[in-house]
């Protein structure tokens, strides 16, 4: 087998441009995790209004948004760009699936920070790897509307 067939291979596969697509929002998130915990962020804990929040909550809510939207975009268009949903409901979609995320993300933090005492920076890369294939089939089925079953053409979706 060429390079070439492989390489079409592997780009026509779903899961792996959804790898790259949640790859690249990862990359994204965890730098920007990074930066603002080491270099922006340099205090302990932030007052809004009568609310406090941690660095690494603070730093999460940033870096996770960040993510949020690269992921949507590369989704979007390279990895379920069959759905036929309108893109601002799939925004609305992936938006809602990333605020629970966010909170899931949030309590994985928060158990390894404060009861494990890890490391915010590999908790924060603990806590998104953990979470990976389960955003995968929620975008799939719910955000853009696509089947587990293969399409009419018999290639799967």
């Amino acid at each position: 087998m060429d390079d070439r067939s492989l390489t079409a291979k592997l780009a026509a596969n779903e899961v792996i441009r959804f790898i790259f697509s949640a790859g690249t929002a990862f990359l994204v998130d965890v730098a920007a995790f990074y930066i603002l915990n080491h270099y922006l962020l340099d205090r302990k804990s932030y007052l809004f209004g009568s609310f406090s929040f941690s660095n690494y909550t603070l730093c999460l809510a940033i870096s996770f948004f960040l993510g949020v939207v690269v992921n949507f975009l590369i989704t979007r268009y390279l990895v379920f760009y069959q759905s036929q949903t309108h893109p601002s409901k799939q925004f609305v979609r992936f938006a809602s699936v990333a605020i629970i995320g966010y909170f899931a993300n949030l309590a994985v933090i928060r158990f390894l920070i404060e009861k494990l005492q890890l490391n915010p920076d590999i908790s924060r890369i603990t806590a998104a790897l953990s979470l990976f294939f389960a955003s995968f089939f929620i975008h799939k089925l719910y955000t853009f509307s696509l089947s587990l079953r293969q399409d009419e053409s018999g290639a799967p979706n």
